[in-house]
């Protein structure tokens, strides 16, 4: 095998590995959603026949969880509309120091905006979840 060969084939062998492990990580997450959600089902037939106190408790743990699970996202959103803008501030502060005559530091603006609007969607036009103590509350959606 010569030394051309073998530099080729190395980055060959990588990429096929690389995307292997990609599609199998994939294939086991969308799997272990996929569980999850067999088991919610099961957990709200059980609720569906049984009533009491018991099933009181499992409905609000339920609640619980989706609100907790809304606020991680929520949450994301906000760090994702910040880590946009700024990167769109850096990269307007490093084309106008490399380039400030041509008002390239205008491509800055784009993630900039988009940031912003990320931003705005979350503080302004987000849905809100009902309060806890809210009529709406004790509704199952």
């Amino acid at each position: 095998m010569t030394a051309t060969t073998l530099a080729l084939l190395i980055p060959i062998v990588a990429l096929i590995g690389v995307f292997s492990f990609v599609s199998v990580a994939a294939w086991a997450e969308q799997r272990t959603k996929e569980r999850e959600v067999f088991y919610r089902s099961e957990i709200f037939k059980k609720l569906a026949d049984s009533s009491g106190e018991q099933a009181q408790q499992v409905l609000a743990m339920m609640r619980e969880q989706e609100r907790a699970a809304e606020e991680r996202r929520r949450e994301g959103r906000r760090l994702g509309g910040i880590v946009v803008a700024l990167v769109g501030v850096g990269l307007a502060v490093m084309l106008a120091v490399l380039s400030p005559v041509s008002g390239a530091w205008s491509v800055g603006l784009i993630p900039l905006l988009v940031g912003v609007a990320l931003l705005a969607y979350e503080y302004v036009l987000a849905a809100r979840r009902p309060a806890a103590g809210s009529v709406d509350a004790g509704r199952l959606s």
